[in-house]
């Protein structure tokens, strides 16, 4: 008789935004008049820009010619795209990375979900509280969080590092011994970020308690502080004790395209082991790369024209940020995030639950957002709200909400 991995079974309900798009789908079908406002999960509303369309029909003409025809990708991904990151993006920030330690993939959130598989399993994670889902998600399927309090929403054997007002929403270093921490820059969901020297304090602190820090910047592209780094690289110290991941889904709209990338320094190991050649391993056995046609999408957002017309979206949904941000804290709400980030991070009204939040807010508003519970406790009392919309809708929805304070 086969058997399942029971670890599946601990997942409390369904995926966060699953269930979100469940009571959205439920509420439109009752109320079909109504014209609801998604601002909840992070997926981006424009098109992709024209230099890189343009780059996509060179390349799909290429795999209708023998001659230019392509079929599997390198294990790591072609070494056009790879020198280009190298040269128009690390070194652009000062940072050493070879083009041979960087790993093209299908995104950022499949390497997320992923990496875990190279580290023991009985290896003690450590997360920022609230936090991307994904994060510890695959390391409960992975049997490595222990039991389930349904009271408290957290985990036995994970370390929660709480990020709240209080701090400033920068966690504190733990007080027991992580092996793997988790950290998010621009976070998701807070909106908030780390300075160089407050990543410097966690980068000293990786290195000395021999921990690995899985950092994901798939939102550097919105930095808007000079102080804040675009990657853990510019830091001294990162190349022993830091693995990046890197998208291109909210940079330049490929949430439907499916891009991103995976640091691995060489310089990173368990004892002789390097965990590059692990990863590399993994890689190829249970990845056949990502395709061509999108590889030459991804060189095309360095291109220089591509690089404006991408600059002009991300600086499109920043703008869109500052008028959640602004309009709401106008109307005499509590919010954070929003200048490096396009999340904004919402206090909810006193006397109600984030879930109970979003059903006043899609009931009375008709704006879907994401409750703050469904990223762990401490995001309990809070709401996120996402700048991807168009502006139009952005404008509407902060109207709407500004409109229940009256």
């Amino acid at each position: 008789m086969f058997k399942i991995n029971e670890n599946y079974l601990k997942l409390p309900g369904s995926y966060l935004f699953s269930a979100i798009a469940k009571k959205v789908a439920a509420y439109e079908e009752a109320n079909p008049d109504r014209q609801v406002i998604r601002l909840g999960i992070g997926d981006v509303t424009l098109p992709i820009a024209p230099a890189i369309v343009e780059a996509i029909h060179k390349a799909a003409d290429e795999m209708g010619q023998a001659r230019t025809f392509h079929g599997y990708a390198p294990d790591l991904g072609y070494a056009f795209l790879r020198e280009t990151i190298v040269e128009k993006d690390y070194r652009l920030w000062g940072c050493h990375v070879e083009a041979d330690e960087i790993f093209i993939s299908d995104g950022a959130k499949s390497d997320c979900g992923n990496i875990q598989e190279i580290f023991s399993e009985d290896s003690r994670i450590a997360v920022c509280d609230p936090v991307y889902p994904v994060y510890v998600d695959s390391n409960v399927m992975a049997g490595r969080t222990g039991s389930y309090d349904p009271a408290t929403g957290m985990w036995s054997n994970v370390i929660y590092m709480p990020c709240t007002a209080q701090n400033h929403f920068v966690p504190e270093l733990p007080q027991e011994t992580p092996d793997l921490i988790y950290l998010c820059v621009p976070n998701n969901p807070t909106g908030t970020t780390l300075t160089r020297d407050q990543l410097k304090v966690w980068v000293d602190y990786a290195n000395r308690a021999g921990a690995v820090i899985l950092y994901d910047a798939a939102y550097e592209a919105y930095i808007s502080e000079e102080d804040v780094p675009h990657s853990i690289f510019e830091i001294e110290g990162a190349r022993t004790c830091a693995i990046e991941f890197r998208s291109f889904s909210k940079k330049a709209g490929f949430t439907g395209v499916r891009l991103g990338f995976t640091v691995v320094p060489k310089d990173l190991k368990c004892g002789d082991v390097m965990l590059h050649s692990l990863w590399a391993r993994r890689h190829g056995t249970k990845f056949n790369g990502a395709p061509y046609i999108e590889q030459r999408a991804g060189e095309a957002v360095y291109s220089e024209e591509g690089s404006r017309q991408v600059m002009e979206q991300v600086a499109y949904y920043k703008r869109n940020a500052m008028v959640i941000y602004e309009g709401l804290k106008e109307a005499g709400h509590t919010v954070f995030g929003g200048i490096n980030s396009p999340y904004i991070w919402l206090k909810v009204e006193d006397g109600m639950d984030s879930w109970e939040f979003f059903d006043y807010l899609l009931e009375q508003a008709n704006v879907v957002g994401t409750p703050g519970s469904g990223f762990g406790p401490s995001g309990e009392g809070y709401f996120r709200l996402t700048a991807f919309g168009t502006y139009e809708n952005t404008v509407e929805a902060v109207k709407r909400i500004k409109a229940l304070r009256r």
